[in-house]
């Protein structure tokens, strides 16, 4: 299975215990915050803000939560400023990481992240080492059982889609950034339901792990996305099915 629609289902796994909930809340926090700063707090007039929104109800954020982030982003309730870093580095395996961030202190993030890095076997690089390996796009996880292959594939082709393919027990969709709102709304109407859906960075070719350090390679993603300023982790591996299977 691939490492962008294999790690999104074991965080989605992850995120249902109450102390990690708490933990995806606060990130999403963030994420509003920086969209509303951004480009206010309207978010018919804020796609960012929007994108961002959605992602909070997906996740259940109380609506006290989501508003009470949008006015710290707007000024309402005093200011905050975090400011977007990409960092990039190799794994066990050779794998290649990019990790998003919403940080008020580059200072204090960028050594941790070395040294997370670092712990479990990694390597961080520096700016440009693995980016050039991935490609933006909008992303969308279906259950297979939700929808027949072949309707599901004509109907996200005819809205703009990219690919559609089978990934585990769920169909992997992917889109022009540009198009994301369009094919979500495609499958609204068709009352497709949705596992997950992001703009995310989609690697172009997948690699190979090792049976000897796939579960390190877990380890050091995981430890990664509990970082409080990580935003996404993103990664090029292709990890053995028996393996992964012990990790949701």
């Amino acid at each position: 299975m691939s490492g962008h629609s294999h790690w999104s289902k074991i965080k989605r796994a992850k995120a249902t215990t109450d102390d990690r909930r708490g933990r995806v809340w606060s990130k999403l926090a963030r994420r509003v915050i920086v969209a509303a700063k951004g480009g206010g707090g309207n978010p018919d007039e804020n796609l960012s803000l929007r994108y961002a929104i959605d992602e909070c109800r997906a996740a259940n954020m109380p609506r006290d939560t989501i508003e009470n982030a949008i006015k710290k982003g707007t000024g309402e309730l005093g200011s905050i400023n975090y400011e977007r870093i990409m960092y990039e580095g190799f794994g066990p395996g050779g794998a290649a990481i990019l990790v998003d961030v919403l940080t008020d202190n580059r200072s204090r993030t960028a050594p941790e992240m070395r040294n997370i890095f670092e712990r479990a076997g990694g390597q961080m690089g520096g700016a440009g080492s693995v980016g050039w390996m991935f490609t933006q796009k909008g992303t969308f996880m279906v259950a297979a059982s939700a929808i027949e292959e072949d309707a599901l594939i004509e109907l996200c082709l005819d809205a703009g889609a990219d690919d559609v393919k089978k990934a585990g027990d769920s169909f992997e969709i992917t889109c022009p950034p540009n198009l994301f709102v369009q094919l979500r709304n495609a499958l609204a109407a068709k009352s497709i339901p949705v596992e997950s859906s992001q703009v995310a960075m989609v690697p172009n070719n997948t690699l190979p792990v090792g049976r000897d350090k796939a579960q390190q390679l877990m380890g050091l993603l995981e430890a990664l996305e509990e970082h409080e300023d990580v935003q996404n982790v993103y990664a090029n591996c292709e990890i053995p099915d028996d393996i992964a299977a012990t990790l949701k």
